[in-house]
């Protein structure tokens, strides 16, 4: 039997075709998704003009084409008797809709993904971290708060849980690496925070034999170096997997990050990573994730330093305890239950 009724709130944009309803991210879909196995669970959107590749197995999805639409289907959900809310991220359209259920008294949950304050800052600048600090100051102090990154956790007032998409077929036989040459891969988002940009020119005046390839929504254009190819993106489980098992080394450049996903897939895959300074915090005590400063000579030396030593690392890497799915979604219905 399923849990009282649970409202999931997000800045995100889904797509209606033919009462099908699709998004871009994986997360736009699997947090509701998932938690819908527990609670019945309805989804409040905004709207995109533009068909996703993932589609979202959902029934309550309510799509708003404006701001102030929007949180009136916030207003509607009053009717639901005795629901939780649960706000994915602190944005000005999850800050509102959040004063609307504290004016109404109702139970709110908080799921922070990562460091708001770092991303702002890396997307609209400096001045804007003052604007959600004040958002985060209210949106936290009158709700439940989740949190993925440790940085972020504390015992007294928030609640921490490992986001993940393994299952069975992340954790199955691992296909044998190709050293050959060197493959990095990159998984993500173009944007300033993730730090690609940089890395591609970095890449450039790297003197390795290497090839890199880009797996996302958005493509550089004017990019004719044949040693970077794009892949493209929306790729089924079974793809994705096979495309970390033809690359042997990933590259995550992040100036930011709470808990990717794709060291997760990466080590369930033993594929090592690279990572920058600037988030050296996400390793904890996995094995397989290595540091560079964010220069070609370090840089170069510890990938020279994988290669040699892949074997080892490999080995080393099973003693990671990666968590699963099953695992994220059970943690989380836990704590709306212990909360009811």
């Amino acid at each position: 039997m399923k849990n009282k009724a649970l409202i999931v709130i997000a800045n995100e944009k889904v797509h209606e075709a033919n009462n099908n309803f699709y998004c871009e991210r994986h997360d736009e879909k699997s947090i509701p998704e998932g938690l819908s196995k527990y609670n019945e669970t309805h989804y409040l959107v905004r709207n995109s003009n533009k068909k996703g590749t993932h589609k979202i197995n959902i029934k309550n999805i309510i799509i708003s084409k404006n701001f102030f639409s929007f949180l009136y289907a916030v207003i509607k959900t009053l009717k639901i008797p005795d629901p939780n809310y649960l706000l994915i991220s602190i944005t000005p359209l999850t800050f509102f809709s959040f004063i609307i259920l504290f004016f109404f008294k109702k139970k709110t949950y908080v799921y922070l993904r990562s460091n708001g304050h770092e991303e702002y800052k890396y997307i609209l600048g400096s001045w804007s971290v003052g604007i959600y600090h004040f958002m985060y100051k209210i949106v936290t102090a009158c709700s439940k708060v989740i949190v993925c990154d440790h940085r972020l956790y504390d015992k007294n007032k928030s609640y921490l849980v490992l986001p993940s998409k393994l299952d069975n077929r992340w954790l199955s036989k691992n296909k044998p690496v190709l050293l050959n040459e060197i493959r990095f891969l990159y998984i993500g988002r173009i944007n300033p925070e993730k730090g690609i940009l940089k890395f591609i020119e970095m890449f450039k005046d790297l003197k390795l034999n290497a090839k890199l390839s880009i797996v996302s929504k958005s493509k550089i254009f004017n990019e004719k170096n044949n040693n970077i190819k794009f892949l493209g993106h929306g790729f089924d489980t079974e793809t994705l997997i096979n495309i970390y098992d033809n690359h042997n080394i990933i590259i995550l450049p992040s100036f930011t990050e709470g808990h990717p996903q794709v060291v997760i897939e990466a080590l369930s895959r033993k594929r090592p990573v690279i990572i920058f300074e600037e988030i050296s915090h996400i390793i904890k005590d996995r094995k397989g994730i290595f540091i560079s400063k964010r220069n070609t000579t370090d840089f170069s030396k510890i990938v020279v330093h994988i290669i040699k030593n892949y074997n080892d690392i490999q080995i080393e890497m099973k003693q990671n305890q990666l968590p699963t799915k099953d695992e994220f979604f059970h943690k989380i219905n836990e704590i709306l239950k212990s909360n009811h």
